[in-house]
């Protein structure tokens, strides 16, 4: 019996896979991607499953899942932690070690799902950190030229919610993440005022890790952004567009509006999405936006990846008609499209 996907992401859609095959060793992921590509077959490398959407009709190729772990960390008071992470390693367990041996520059990605393989190809970011800031290497499989290949930062084209690994897809397999962390009690300077305001203080100020982690996960759970079980608003891809970045003139009036360093400015899909007319919980019963946060489509038990794209689409299309600007989806589209 095939394999379902929806068994696998954490919006519990997605039909089944005609090959499903699990690596715990990259050994094996190499391999697993490597004979695929040899024999012709389509191949999707699944992580967590957290920033996806696989169609109703599956994946008719071979579906590799991620499972290898390890994290070997070289420290001194000098240098900082070096930290060495298997892709198939749970980002938040990453996060929680980082918080217990003091080391600094991911606290605010906290409670973030999936699993650290996947974090360097979305340049995953939250409450003003992003992964780029600390990732020093990413260790891959290079299934154009056949072999191991080591992109270190400056090569890996970072930006807002992408990277080299993003904007050249099918191409790359990452394999090992290393993270250059420093050391000490407190956090980065906060940058997100939302953040700062939970935890009492005036943004740029500093505050213990612990603290600033569970600030995020609090307001995380706010908004419905930490997996749960029991709650259908977790059960999502986290936001499903990303923040459009504008020319100045392009944002709207009262929208919020944070200058990029390229002239450019980002605004809120929220904001546009909730004056748009659309309001926390649109939908029905199968798909519906959170009753938490409008940012994220979530099933409430009985949708198909169908009923998600047609929410999507509907969302899309009236902040375009309202506002003529096109938001893009975050998450991975597998056999679907907006």
């Amino acid at each position: 019996m095939s394999e379902m996907l929806a068994n696998h992401t954490t919006l519990r859609v997605g039909g089944p896979a005609g090959d499903f095959v699990v690596a715990t060793t990259e050994d094996e992921l190499v391999e697993a991607v490597r004979s695929a590509d040899v024999a012709g077959k389509p191949v999707l490398v699944l992580g967590g499953g957290s920033n996806v959407l696989v169609s109703d009709s599956g994946f008719e190729g071979r579906v590799v899942a991620v499972r290898t772990a390890g994290v070997t960390a070289d420290a001194d008071a000098c240098g900082g932690a070096v930290v060495r992470v298997a892709a198939g390693e749970p980002w938040d367990d990453l996060v929680v070690r980082a918080v217990e041996q003091g080391w600094i520059g991911v606290e605010a990605l906290s409670g973030i799902p999936g699993l650290v393989g996947a974090t360097p190809i979305q340049n995953v970011g939250a409450y003003g950190q992003e992964v780029s800031e600390t990732v020093a290497s990413v260790r891959c499989w290079d299934r154009q030229a056949g072999e191991v290949r080591t992109l270190f930062n400056r090569d890996c084209r970072f930006g807002y919610r992408t990277s080299r690994l993003k904007q050249e897809p099918g191409r790359w397999v990452v394999l090992e993440v290393v993270l250059q962390l420093r050391l000490g009690d407190l956090g980065t300077p906060v940058r997100y005022a939302e953040l700062a305001r939970r935890l009492g203080i005036e943004p740029g100020a500093r505050a213990p890790l612990a603290d600033v982690r569970d600030a995020v996960l609090a307001l995380r759970r706010s908004k419905g952004m930490v997996l749960d079980e029991s709650d259908h608003d977790t059960w999502s891809a986290g936001s499903f567009f990303t923040n459009p970045v504008l020319a100045p003139d392009a944002v709207p009036e009262g929208a919020p509006a944070w200058p990029q360093p390229d002239g450019t400015v980002k605004t809120s899909a929220a904001w546009l999405i909730e004056h748009a007319g659309f309001e926390r919980g649109h939908g029905n019963d199968r798909a519906a936006l959170s009753g938490k946060h409008t940012l994220a489509l979530t099933n409430r038990g009985g949708a198909t990846a169908t009923d998600l794209v047609t929410l999507a689409r509907e969302v899309r299309d009236g902040v375009r008609g309202r506002f003529g600007i096109e938001l893009v989806n975050e998450p991975v589209l597998v056999g679907c499209a907006l």
